[in-house]
């Protein structure tokens, strides 16, 4: 006898009839919901709104458009209809993969002839022909061999090597149309609901990210409920555009990029260099205060060092081929982990030494792939702000805790008041340490976030192999959200290194050691600090604090007076006595974002004075030298934003 079939949403619950789909059973108890569902979540499976009901109880979650997961089935059925449009327009081109991703979806594409601007837009039309046609995703089941049969049938090479990568015995292939393709899904129950959506941009890809395979052409886009929130979104963009760090980088003359020297490596100018100054004096002054101390590591390591840390064996493609000296191999270091370790065994170290908190602003090399570099934000030389904390079982809880206080001390002060926090815990697959070690120190990182009043989400099986984690993400003004600072907890490096302390009982025990950035990298999180302020940096970084603007040539005299008052006082000025009119000395220290200028004419000679305008176009009008100088130097000193 069948099992009956029932269907469970919120408070209410029916039994329906076999054949019943999922959509006719969210019709029956809540119709209004029913038009605002895209797909429904049972347990951890998602399902379309045209599955069957299976036997027994189904406890129907639905998602829609205010749903991250339900944004997620619309953008990826978005990608499938573009797929649809491009096979109908461009019939020759071979489809290879479409997810959606965060706040969009892409699709890659095998074509000879490289897509146009002029092609996205007929892309787009058709995309639009197809929506108003309404036309069903269809879910249809099949054996491996028919699926095989029938992708070989349409000459799709890529979709029968994903296939051969599937040990199930059954696959899904869902149609559009004419288009089919090979996906789990779910999706929306037809093209009609697609109609809020924009192709974006043109990018390569490699097959499979792998450099050795063909370079496809992937097409980027986004889809959204409605036209509003396309438009917020795509203004969005073009604010992000205006504040890329690569543009205002060259325009504000803070560093450059030369791939005859190196690709991926990043040259500092003196006023980038200002400014990396004044963070890690900052950094440094902040880790004193808080009972750091600082290190100075070389920049390469015997082999040996590396088997040992377990680099070689884990972590080896992105460390650089090795150098030979005196017969031996050496490699450039990727990371300061083990350095900090051989220091510290330098000597046995007492229980009463313990907590040791070393710092260090180390540069390190890492091999990344030529198609994931990306300006400031993916390079290969970079400098962590990388600090360790060896400690005792019953010190971390508080270790963690001060961790933590100075994370957001820093990051406060850079600008950056709303975070996402995430506890990572132990992965289902092979990990060191055992049960009780990995239980203490997970509860240790979370009894450390609820004393920092930091609310938090658990990522499930996110940690690392050798310990628990906590990540914080800090949000920009545009309201993305970057990874930066990360507190983890490490029982494989003291065990391989045998970082042990001499205990109270007078027995050696295995010190705890915590791994920290609160930057993750001086490079990277420079690029964050130029897209977040859009260059235009609070006076304490700004790398020209003042900029004096003269009249006429007969005012350059005193204008180099003020000048050496200013920077004796301890702030960076410059001074632009060339022969232009002042209105364009203005406008190019705006472009040039200097936050104060100080214009002099025979006014202010003749009275001791200067007239103070702000970058924003404010003018203070004229004010005495001092009077300007204590202003501008209890912003500097006080490092708060704004001027």
């Amino acid at each position: 006898m069948l099992e009956k079939r029932w269907v469970v949403l919120g408070s209410k619950k029916n039994e329906v009839p076999e054949g019943t789909t999922f959509g006719e059973a969210l019709k029956q108890l809540n119709p209004a919901l029913y038009g605002k569902t895209l797909a429904v979540k049972i347990g951890e499976c998602k399902y379309d709104l045209s599955a069957p009901v299976p036997e027994g109880e189904s406890v129907m979650v639905a998602l829609g458009f205010t749903d991250e997961k339900g944004m997620e089935i619309l953008r990826h059925s978005t990608a499938h209809l573009m797929a649809a449009a491009v096979k109908e327009l461009y019939p020759e081109t071979k489809v290879a993969i479409g997810p959606a991703i965060v706040e969009g979806f892409y699709y890659d594409f095998d074509r000879e002839n490289p897509f146009t601007p002029e092609d996205l837009k007929a892309i787009e039309q058709r995309m639009l022909e197809i929506a108003r046609k309404k036309e069903p995703f269809v879910r249809q089941e099949m054996s491996r061999d028919e699926a095989r049969n029938k992708f070989e049938a349409m000459g799709e090479s890529y979709k029968l090597e994903l296939l051969n990568a599937i040990e199930d015995d059954q696959v899904s292939i869902y149609s559009l149309g004419g288009f089919h393709d090979l996906c789990r899904g779910p999706h929306v129950s037809h093209s009609g609901i697609l109609k809020t959506f924009k192709l974006l941009s043109i990018a390569g890809a490699y097959w499979r990210g792998d450099e050795k395979n063909k370079m496809l052409q992937r097409i980027y886009g986004t889809s959204f409920e409605k036209a509003k929130d396309l438009e917020i979104y795509l203004n969005r963009l073009e604010e992000a555009k205006r504040r890329d760090h690569r543009r205002l980088g060259k325009e504000l003359d803070l560093f450059s990029w030369h791939e005859d020297a190196g690709a991926g490596l990043v040259f500092w100018h003196p006023k980038g260099a200002v400014i990396r100054n004044e963070i890690e004096n900052f950094w440094k002054q902040e880790h004193l205060r808080h009972g750091y101390e600082l290190l100075y590591t070389p920049h390469i390591g015997r082999a040996h060092l590396w088997e040992t840390s377990g680099h070689l064996a884990f972590y080896k493609d992105f460390m650089y081929a090795p150098m030979e000296i005196d017969q031996n191999d050496y490699y450039i270091k990727p990371m300061n982990c083990p350095f900090h370790i051989k220091i510290y065994k330098t000597r046995m170290r007492s229980y009463r030494q313990m907590p040791l908190r070393w710092a260090e602003l180390g540069t390190v090399y890492r091999y990344e792939k030529s198609g994931v570099l990306h300006g400031l934000f993916r390079a290969r030389g970079f400098t962590q702000d990388d600090a360790h904390v060896f400690c005792r079982p019953d010190q971390l809880e508080a270790e963690i805790q001060g961790v933590i206080s100075l994370v957001l001390r820093m990051l406060k002060t850079f600008g950056f008041a709303e975070y996402e926090v995430y506890l990572s815990t132990r992965p289902e697959k092979e990990t060191v340490g055992n049960d009780e070690v990995w239980q203490a120190s997970t509860e240790a990182l979370r009894r450390a976030l609820e004393a920092s009043e930091l609310p938090y989400a658990v990522d499930e099986g996110g940690g690392a192999f050798y310990g628990p984690k906590v990540d914080i993400k800090i949000k920009d003004c545009l309201g993305r959200t970057w990874q930066c600072s990360t507190i983890q907890v490490d029982f494989n490096l003291p065990e391989r290194f045998g970082v042990n302390y001499i205990a109270e009982d007078g027995q050696e025990h295995q010190a705890i050691m915590i791994h920290r950035a609160l930057m993750g990298s001086l490079e990277r999180f420079f690029g964050i600090l130029i897209e977040h302020y859009g260059g235009a940096f609070p006076v304490w970084l700004a790398p020209v604090q003042v900029r004096i603007c003269t009249i006429a040539d007969r005012h350059n005299e005193y204008a180099q007076t003020v000048k050496n008052q200013l920077i004796n006082a301890g702030l960076r000025v410059d001074a632009d006595t060339r022969g232009e009119k002042v209105n364009a000395k203005i406008r190019d220290a705006q472009l040039e974002k200097i936050p104060y200028m100080l214009i002099i004419g025979d006014r202010e000679v003749e009275r001791k004075t200067a007239a103070l305008r702000l970058r924003t176009g404010e003018n203070r009008g004229a004010l005495g030298v001092d009077e300007i100088c204590d202003l501008i130097k209890a912003k500097q000193d006080s490092r708060e934003d704004g001027l």
